[in-house]
């Protein structure tokens, strides 16, 4: 709707009124007797919204699965779904879904979109839901469940590498996939906040600029969860070569040389979040600082690594574990960088 100007009109004599424009009323369907809210914002300036009306509650979209694109493509298009705020979406399918199709799609779902669940479905059409109130899990929550993830994986990831312990390295790239779901919530959430003001205060944004902030802070965090992951996989290639009798090739300068950056990596992504979580921007300047220093450190690990006796191919992913740390370091440092941004105030500026 383009800009309109109403004239304040005096009603009996002490009631201050102005009319709505009618193309907005007639599109969010207000009639008289209904209710508007008003929020004020710091500026002065009035945010009008009309009450919610539980049966406008749900979005409902459908969209046909092609067949001339991979599954993996069209569940793209149903994770964008999801992130703009569907609550209900209906999968299509003109020739109908495959038995391994279906329960493929079913298993996705669950694995990586929080909330959503199956409550419908035909030969043609699979139907999803999502039951979860966004109010009932606030943006604090998602992310310190999934920094709590990510810490006790990189704490699994290199005591797979210190005790040869596979089953534990594929237990992490497991739950690289609970990091992914909380990643694609989060991503929701803020969708949902921009547009609705009383939303997002329940859920702990206060400014729009904060969105855009947790936004990348979340993709941070997500990538850090993504090496983390990657140091487990190579972890398992170096134990791999390994048996009860013939202990892993990996030296041990190298082991404890990662050892000692892991454990670091750990409390920089413990004091970033931190820094994060109180808006402290003397705290986060103490993390870049960290992240630097670790970073320097890993040139004399790689160093080291490359004149140390061990096989190229063991050599390889080793390296590839040292990268993925320095990577950790530096997506604190954003996250670091994000604090201080966020945590500057500026005079007048626009609140939810």
């Amino acid at each position: 709707m383009k800009e309109e100007k109403r004239k304040i009109q005096l009603t009996g004599g002490s009631t201050l009124t102005i009319s709505l424009p009618i193309k907005w009323a007639r599109e969010t369907g207000l009639k008289q007797g209904d209710e508007l809210s008003l929020i004020q914002r710091s500026d002065n300036s009035l945010v009008i919204t009309p009450e919610k009306k539980e049966k406008e509650q749900i979005k409902s979209a459908e969209f046909e699965f092609s067949e001339e694109e991979s599954f993996e493509d069209n569940f793209r298009y149903l994770i964008a779904y999801y992130l703009v705020g569907y609550d209900l979406v209906k999968l299509l399918s003109p020739n109908g879904f495959g038995a391994e199709e279906r329960k493929r799609i079913k298993e996705v779902v669950r694995k990586r979109l929080i909330g959503m669940e199956v409550v419908g479905e035909s030969s043609r059409e699979i139907v999803l839901q999502s039951f979860l109130k966004y109010e009932d899990f606030t943006l604090r929550d998602a992310v310190r469940s999934m920094s709590e993830i990510i810490l006790s994986m990189h704490a699994d990831a290199i005591s797979s590498l210190d005790e040869r312990d596979a089953n534990l390295a594929e237990d992490v790239i497991e739950r690289d996939n609970e990091i992914d779901r909380f990643y694609l919530l989060i991503v929701r959430q803020l969708k949902a906040a921009m547009s609705d003001p009383d939303l997002a205060k329940k859920i702990g944004v206060g400014r729009q600029r904060d969105s855009l902030g947790y936004r990348i802070v979340v993709k941070c965090m997500e990538r850090i969860g993504d090496h983390v992951e990657n140091i487990a996989k190579n972890s398992m290639m170096i134990n791999s070569k390994s048996s009860i009798s013939e202990p892993a090739s990996l030296g041990v300068k190298s082991l404890e040389g990662i050892k000692e950056i892991g454990f670091r990596a750990e409390k920089l992504f413990t004091k970033t979040l931190a820094s994060l979580s109180n808006m402290g921007m003397k705290e986060a300047n103490e993390a870049i600082r960290d992240a630097n220093a670790l970073i320097d450190k890993l040139e004399g690990i790689n160093e080291r690594v490359l004149v140390e006796e061990l096989s190229i191919t063991d050599k390889i992913h080793i390296l590839s574990i040292l990268e993925s740390l320095g990577r950790i370091a530096k997506y604190c440092t954003d996250i670091a960088e994000v604090t201080i941004n966020m945590g500057t105030r500026i005079a007048g500026e626009l609140e939810f």
